[in-house]
């Protein structure tokens, strides 16, 4: 029987999805690397890590990291010399909340995140998090600066504060919201990689929401709040989401969730 996959962690899910070539009028079906394979690449290629370094931020073994890397490699290979389009999604991947002690080999911005706010969250508490600018639900989920967290017991928010998204935008957001410990994201706009990233995560989504801030969680809370289930971002994006929106193994009872 052969032995499970480990889960690889990310510390971020990737801002862009799909690569096209610029004549793609042969529609060659895509070549797909995994989010696991992508974080090999961005954690040596791009950060300069050994391998060895990268076997501690994805929690992995070195021959493996050296497996995923030399599989990416070619891949990214085939596609520019044989102009393939390029697709990003699934693995076997969990995405980082700063639990670690050696995330990104120290000095990791979720790390303070997480320690203050797992301290802070009960059992029996929802986190309920906001897209939030100037007590309004701010519209382009990739772009918002900061998040307004609520903290909802017996259908009542018993503390709320805003906490700055420290610049990170896209894909790392859903880290932010994971070291919040949030369980759900009200916001307007929000691109098909974000709704992926936020599925691994485990946070539930509505989207396509507007308005004041504070009422939208009230009326979540009484179960009437008017969210669109199918919301697209229009700022960018080619409807990467559509069609594997959960490509994810975290997206259902896979154990890397």
């Amino acid at each position: 029987m052969p032995r499970p996959v480990k889960c690889r962690k990310v510390c971020h899910f990737p801002n862009v999805l799909e690569f096209l070539p610029s004549d793609d009028n042969e529609k060659k079906a895509p070549i797909v690397l995994s989010v696991d394979e992508y974080e090999t690449i961005r954690l040596l290629d791009k950060k300069g890590y050994s391998q060895e370094q990268c076997a501690v931020s994805m929690q992995i073994a070195r021959t493996t990291v050296q497996r995923i890397y030399e599989i990416a490699r070619k891949k990214i290979a085939d596609a520019l010399i044989d102009g393939y389009p390029l697709r990003i999604e699934g693995g076997d991947i969990r995405i980082c909340n700063g639990q670690s002690n050696n995330c990104n080999l120290g000095g990791c911005y979720k790390q303070e995140i997480y320690q203050k706010y797992a301290a802070k969250k009960g059992e029996c508490t929802m986190r309920v998090a906001v897209t939030y600018e100037n007590g309004q639900i701010f519209q382009h989920f990739g772009h918002t600066e900061t998040f307004k967290i609520y903290d909802v017991q017996e259908g009542k928010v018993v503390h709320s504060e805003v906490v700055d998204t420290n610049g990170n935008g896209h894909g790392a957001l859903a880290g932010v919201l994971n070291a919040l410990n949030a369980d759900v994201l009200i916001c307007g706009g929000i691109g098909g990689g974000a709704q992926t990233a936020l599925a691994a995560a485990g946070i539930k989504l509505f989207g396509g929401v507007s308005g004041n801030a504070d009422e939208a969680v009230e009326a979540f809370m009484k179960g009437t709040l008017d969210y669109n289930a199918d919301v697209k971002c229009s700022h960018h994006e080619h409807n990467h989401g559509e069609g594997h929106t959960c490509g994810m193994h975290g997206c259902g009872s896979h154990s890397c969730h």
